[in-house]
């Protein structure tokens, strides 16, 4: 990706609609009820190395302001490829769970999401609305088992 998006920058006449780097997602398939995101779905942004890991938080900082940016506490983790979906819940309740799609609009994935047993059903003492954003992934030993 990152080579493409150099390629790119080096030749802008040559950027497509439907490049990688001009898209989010994909588009939402017709298999699934649509479902459109109330604040959109975008990829997070990558660091390679430590200080790619630095700029962006100077990114962030700046965003937020200096303020609100002194709050936050980060938690950093390897970057897993999978499904990216959202989880909402209502009253407590698991309502809705939907993949992000082209990031305004996806699939609505609900019934698949309830057969993962670590998605709870319910929240205990949580905000009367809440959406999480995650990504579903499958271990390779898992698939294999699967197969």
């Amino acid at each position: 990706m990152r080579e493409l998006a150099a390629l790119e920058a080096q030749h802008p006449d040559l950027i497509t609609p439907d490049s990688p780097t001009q898209t989010v997602g994909g588009a939402p398939s017709a298999a699934f009820a649509p479902v459109e995101h109330r604040v959109p779905m975008m990829s997070l942004d990558n660091a390679m190395d430590e200080g790619e890991l630095q700029a962006w938080g100077e990114r962030l900082a700046r965003l937020l302001g200096a303020e609100r940016a002194a709050t936050i506490a980060y938690v950093c983790e390897l970057k897993i490829d999978g499904l990216a979906v959202s989880l909402r819940y209502e009253g407590g309740r698991f309502v809705q769970g939907a993949t992000r799609g082209d990031g305004r609009v996806g699939e609505d994935v609900t019934a698949n999401l309830r057969t993962i047993s670590v998605i709870p059903d319910e929240l205990v003492d949580g905000p009367e609305v809440v959406e999480v954003r995650g990504e579903v992934y499958l271990p390779i030993a898992t698939f294999e088992a699967i197969n």
